[in-house]
C-alpha cells in the first residue's frame, strides 16, 4: 500500500488530523481511511485523527486497498501520454473515443485504456481516477489521479476552481464582443435524456470566451472553463446563437472540413501537491481542427 509522511513543524502541539489536512487530506478521504483499511500513525505507530504530534515527529498516512472495478476492461491499445509521474496521468484523447465505459462504449473507451497502461507499468493501483473528462467527439487533455489520495486533492482543486482548463473552438458566425463571459445556468432539455440547454433552474455555468479571429462564416475562440457542466462551452456557444461548426446536437450538424464539434482542449494546468509544484500540459491540435482553422481564417 501507499504511504505518505509529513514532519510536523511549527513550535507547539497539534492535531493529528490538523497536519493530514494541511496536506490536502480532506474529512471524506479520512472517513475513506478509517473504514477501507488505512491507517494513520505517529512516528509508525498507529493513532486516532485526535491524537496530538508535537513539532519533529512524523504523521503518516497508509491508503487503503483500492478493489479494483471489473467494469472497466484493460486496452493495450495505444496511448498519448502528455505527462505522467507517481500520482497523476495526463492524456491526449482523439476525438471518436469515449472517456468512460458505458453501455454504447464497453471496450475501448480512455478509461480502458488507461487501466492497460496502468497494468502494463505494474502500478500500485488500476482503478482508474477519471478527474476531467471530455465528450466522445471533443479532443484533447484529460487529467487521471493513480490513487483515491491524488483524486481527492484534484478534486477540491476544482472545487476551488485551481485547475486551469483552456479549449479551441470554432463557432459559426461572427461572435461579438471580442472578450465575453457566458453565465446561463445548464440543465437537461425536456425530453431529452443527452442535450443539455440553458434554463432557469439549471446549475451555475461561467464559460469565458475570447474570439482570436473571425470570417465571413465563422470565429475562431479561446475558452476557458469556470465550470464543469456537460456540454457547457457547446450549450453555451448555441445559445448565444454561435454554435460549433460540426455540432450535429447543437445546431451545425455538416461542415465540409470537420465532422464531430469544433473543440478541442489544448491546456491544462493543475498543482501536483505532491511534488510542490504547478503541471501544465498541452495538447496539439488534431488535423481535422488545424484543417477548419486553415479553410475558415488563412484564405
Amino acid at each position: 500500500m501507499m504511504t505518505f509522511e509529513w514532519q510536523v513543524t511549527g513550535e507547539s502541539p497539534v492535531h493529528v488530523r490538523t497536519v493530514l489536512m494541511a496536506h490536502g487530506v480532506t474529512r471524506t478521504f479520512l472517513k475513506q481511511v478509517k473504514f477501507h483499511g488505512g491507517v494513520v500513525t505517529l512516528d509508525g505507530q498507529p493513532v486516532r485523527v485526535i491524537a496530538m504530534a508535537t513539532p519533529g515527529q512524523v504523521v503518516g498516512l497508509q491508503l487503503p486497498p483500492e478493489p479494483d472495478n471489473p467494469h472497466v476492461t484493460p486496452s493495450f491499445a495505444p496511448l498519448d501520454i502528455l505527462y505522467e509521474d507517481e500520482h497523476f496521468l495526463v492524456v491526449n484523447k482523439p476525438a471518436g473515443m469515449a472517456s468512460v465505459p458505458s453501455h454504447l462504449y464497453s471496450e475501448d473507451t480512455l478509461a480502458n485504456r488507461v487501466k492497460g497502461h496502468l497494468m502494463t507499468i505494474q502500478a500500485p493501483s488500476t482503478v482508474t481516477h477519471i478527474v476531467t473528462r471530455l465528450d466522445r467527439d471533443t479532443s484533447g487533455v484529460v487529467l487521471f489521479a493513480k490513487h483515491h489520495f491524488a483524486h481527492s486533492v484534484l478534486d477540491k482543486q476544482l472545487k476551488l476552481k485551481q485547475i486551469d482548463k483552456r479549449y479551441v473552438a470554432v463557432a459559426s458566425g461572427r461572435m461579438m464582443p471580442a472578450h465575453q463571459q457566458l453565465t446561463g445556468p445548464i440543465g437537461r432539455e425536456a425530453g431529452s435524456f443527452i442535450k443539455r440547454t440553458v434554463r432557469s433552474d439549471g446549475r451555475a455555468a461561467e464559460t469565458e470566451v475570447w474570439v482570436r479571429a473571425t470570417s465571413a462564416t465563422a470565429s475562431l475562440l479561446a475558452v476557458k472553463l469556470h465550470t464543469g457542466r456537460t456540454h457547457q462551452i457547446r450549450v453555451h456557444c448555441a445559445n448565444a446563437g454561435h454554435p460549433l461548426l460540426g455540432d450535429w446536437l447543437y445546431g451545425r450538424p455538416t461542415n465540409p472540413w470537420i465532422q464531430r464539434q469544433a473543440l478541442h482542449c489544448a491546456r491544462v494546468q493543475f498543482f501536483q501537491p505532491f511534488a510542490g509544484k504547478w503541471v501544465t500540459c498541452y495538447a496539439p491540435l488534431p488535423d481535422d481542427m488545424a484543417r477548419v482553422i486553415s479553410q475558415e481564417f488563412d484564405s
